[in-house]
């Protein structure tokens, strides 16, 4: 996407010489919690179409799912920081194709575009997503996630984070609701806060992954090994412990601040 991202919301006066580790997980929880906030109205939109369609007694099909295009098309041209977005079903689904992606995405010129994927699982070309830790961490722990940083190769080829809810119908999982944020975007608005720490910081999503880092010993992509990383959102608001090391969730976005 060819813009800056939007304000990162209330947080660190950056004219203000005193940054804290505080200010620096209220910048990470405003800058992503937007983006969540579009996700999990995706998810609804989308648990409240497949409910309509399961009590109309039929299985869904691909193009029930369009009309979830004008909410995503919507999102996508409102939102700077968001590159794709959409709903992506869990295998077997729906009753015409054995796997999907309703996802669109702001192509070179601004445009809002389909992404067109081989989902045939008979295909050498199939695209499975079901391992990608936006689908995996979503469906195995019920909870939203933030994966990467990865190279996309399914959408865009640029080096992003996902963010992903699970979408479910009367208990089932039915797939995730996900946007995609170039790495670029999410480190221009958290990077010069937290270059204004005193000491090296980086944070990490539920994998350890290292998603901004200005530490020279774990570098962004690299992997840092530590306790139960995504239960530490439900942990004292200044953190925890760990290794020398304090461990501080950024509210209830599932990125940890590590110092």
């Amino acid at each position: 996407m060819g813009s800056s991202p939007r304000p990162a919301g209330a947080g660190p006066d950056l004219l203000d010489d005193t940054v804290t580790a505080a200010d620096v997980a209220v910048r990470v929880r405003d800058t992503l919690e937007g983006v969540f906030d579009a996700v999990r109205e995706i998810r609804d939109d989308a648990a409240e179409l497949l409910t309509s369609v399961s009590a109309s007694g039929r299985q869904p099909v691909t193009t029930d799912l369009a009309e979830l295009r004008p909410g995503l098309h919507t999102r996508l041209t409102r939102l700077e920081l968001v590159s794709g977005a959409g709903f992506v079903a869990a295998p077997e689904l729906l009753a015409d194709v054995p796997a999907w992606l309703e996802w669109w995405q702001i192509g070179a010129g601004g445009e809002v575009r389909p992404l067109l994927l081989d989902l045939d699982p008979e295909h050498s070309a199939y695209s499975d997503y079901t391992h990608w830790d936006w689908f995996a961490l979503a469906r195995d722990t019920g909870r939203r996630a933030v994966a990467g940083p990865y190279v996309d190769y399914l959408c865009s080829d640029e080096y992003s984070l996902t963010l992903s809810v699970p979408v479910t119908v009367d208990g089932r999982f039915m797939g995730v609701a996900a946007a995609d944020v170039y790495l670029s975007h999410f480190e221009a608005a958290v990077m010069p806060v937290l270059q204004r720490l005193p000491d090296p910081a980086f944070l990490v999503n539920a994998r350890g992954r290292v998603a901004a880092s200005t530490c020279a010993d774990y570098l962004t992509g690299a992997l840092f090994k530590g306790p139960d990383f995504g239960a530490v959102p439900a942990g004292p608001a200044d953190g925890v412990e760990h290794g020398g090391r304090r461990l501080r969730p950024c509210g209830d976005i599932p990125l940890i601040l590590v110092t």
